[in-house]
């Protein structure tokens, strides 16, 4: 288990004392994948680099296994390192080592035979899906190519940790899935604790089981990945889900089928989990006898469930739609009214 109470970060300046972490407290299970969100300067690069020493807190405790990260000495914090794997943004490759020296460079530093390194490093190679590569340099290589290589140097150490920082933001979205999909499989297989810092809302909803929000160095909001989609508490949270289910050609939808019908109005109905696959809304339409255009729909999915939202015009809001909704209410829908004509 890790947990953070009350981290404060603070950095001196011309301008003055710059607080970068604000008195964060976080708890995160073995095994989890568990994802930091926020925008540029938030604070979330900060707070990941104390998790391994990188960083010292200011006050508060980072501890990690039972171990207080800023109480070790340099010796046991070094060893405390080879437990904490970490991915970056950039690679951070070496470029003069082919793909099998780059990943075996921890196993070096550490004094692991030749024999046990290359046994460690063909497995690794499997395990990222780099088979074929191993003599290759990394400016040989693509973006996904290169992370999966930073990955699998991560985790020569067989580490309980692994830190991933903007792990998928310099890659295309097809390179960013298959990646997560390979953190996801590597958590599962080897038991693995990942911290995921981002900047991504589709990135937290694919593939974390918890999340925390933050704006300004605090926590402003954290919990399951479910439930910070259902009901989004703060306005920042609220904008990046709005931003990762925003649909420009549904907006645009929107628009003309209100000027077609200024007296209707728009209704999103949003579904979670076994409800999403259910056809709840063909009974209420037939049970009500209601006039529905569909206008459009679609459905996410998380580590935690799924969630979706359906997009529908109704001619006019009256008694029997004020029944159909309670009876949706009752069956774990929601409905919102997005434009009342």
């Amino acid at each position: 288990m890790i947990t953070l109470n009350q981290v404060v970060k603070q950095f001196a300046t011309k301008k003055g004392t710059l607080t970068a972490v604000d008195h964060v407290n976080m708890t995160i299970n073995e095994g989890d994948i568990y994802g930091v969100i926020g925008f540029s300067g938030a604070g979330k690069s900060t707070l990941i680099r104390m998790f391994n020493g990188l960083e010292k807190p200011t006050s508060g405790d980072v501890i990690v296994g039972g171990d207080h990260i800023a109480s070790l000495s340099p010796n046991d914090l070094r060893k405390k390192r080879q437990k904490i794997g970490m991915i970056f943004q950039h690679f951070n490759l070496l470029w003069s080592r082919t793909v099998f020296d780059n990943i075996a460079f921890p196993l070096e530093i550490a004094g692991v035979s030749k024999a046990d390194r290359t046994a460690r490093v063909n497995d690794l190679i499997r395990m990222v899906g780099l088979e074929g590569r191993e003599n290759a340099y990394p400016s040989q290589l693509s973006g996904g190519q290169k992370q999966r290589v930073g990955i699998a140097r991560a985790l020569a150490n067989s580490p309980t940790v692994l830190l991933c920082d903007e792990a998928t933001s310099a890659l295309d979205p097809q390179t960013t899935d298959e990646i997560l999909e390979l953190l996801v499989n590597i958590n599962k297989e080897l038991k693995l604790t990942i911290i995921l810092i981002t900047h991504e809302m589709q990135v937290i909803r694919k593939i974390c089981h918890q999340v925390a929000v933050m704006e300004n160095g605090r926590v402003v909001e954290q919990g399951p990945v479910m439930q910070v989609f259902e009901n989004p508490q703060s306005s920042v949270t609220q904008r990046f889900v709005k931003d990762d289910l925003k649909d420009t050609e549904v907006d645009a939808s929107i628009t003309e089928i209100m000027a077609a019908y200024p007296t209707g109005s728009i209704l999103r109905l949003k579904f979670v989990g076994s409800t999403t696959g259910q056809p709840i809304v063909s009974k209420m339409i037939r049970k009500y006898n209601l006039d529905m255009n569909v206008l459009a729909g679609n459905i996410k999915h998380t580590q935690n469930g799924s969630f979706g939202h359906l997009l529908v015009h109704i001619p006019q809001l009256d008694v029997q739609t004020d029944l159909m909704f309670k009876e949706l209410g009752e069956h774990g829908v929601q409905v919102e009214v997005e434009r009342h004509g």
